[in-house]
């Protein structure tokens, strides 16, 4: 037998360390006693005995079990987690590709726009300034809207960059909590074993 199953098994006797072995002792030596009993008052009252001591380590060992379970369900759980976690943090890598890309595009945009605006200047030395000045005026909301707009999309990137920070400090305190987690049981698994080998007195 491997050492988890040693374990296991030691756990299934001994359940939450409630006593369940030494009720199992008891229990064999409560037959060995009824098998050499002579009065038969005396047989039953063990026999009944006995069948007491026997459901209570049914159900020790019925409670561990479920423990057990749960301990199993809860592992998947913290897998489908991690996994949804991953994904998330996929997500905002191309969130953030996209929104840089959204910003050169912006910035090539408002470059033309600025230089557009410069040929708009050269046009305003020539006679019709009134057409000129309308131009002027459209190039200027133009210009307000493109930077309004890049506002934003830098606003959007910071608030991405914001929400993949929190991912990745919830990842890393999600992984500290596992570890902790599995040192703690091994902890657990080792003071069990050790309880397991100390002689009765």
């Amino acid at each position: 037998m491997t050492d988890d199953e040693v374990i296991r098994k030691r756990l299934l006797i001994d359940g939450e360390g409630a006593g369940d072995d030494e009720r199992i002792n008891l229990l064999v030596k409560s037959f060995i006693k009824w098998c050499y009993s002579g009065a038969q008052e005396e047989g039953y009252s063990q026999y009944q005995q006995m069948l007491s001591t026997l459901s209570q380590c049914e159900l020790s060992m019925g409670k561990t079990l479920l423990v057990y379970n749960m301990n199993l369900k809860e592992v998947e759980n913290y897998e489908k987690t991690y996994k949804e976690i991953e994904g998330n943090i996929a997500g905002a890598h191309e969130k953030i590709a996209e929104f840089k890309k959204q910003i050169l595009q912006a910035k090539q945009i408002r470059k033309n726009r600025q230089e557009y605006d410069a040929l708009a200047k050269a046009i305003q030395r020539h006679p019709d300034r009134h057409e000129t000045l309308k131009e002027i005026e459209a190039l200027g909301k133009e210009l307000e809207h493109l930077s309004r707009v890049k506002q934003s999309v830098e606003d959007k990137l910071e608030l991405r960059r914001k929400q993949f920070h929190v991912l990745f400090t919830t990842i890393h305190e999600l992984q500290q909590a596992l570890e902790n987690d599995e040192k703690l049981s091994e902890v657990e698994a080792a003071q069990e074993t050790s309880m397991g080998t100390d002689p009765k007195p």
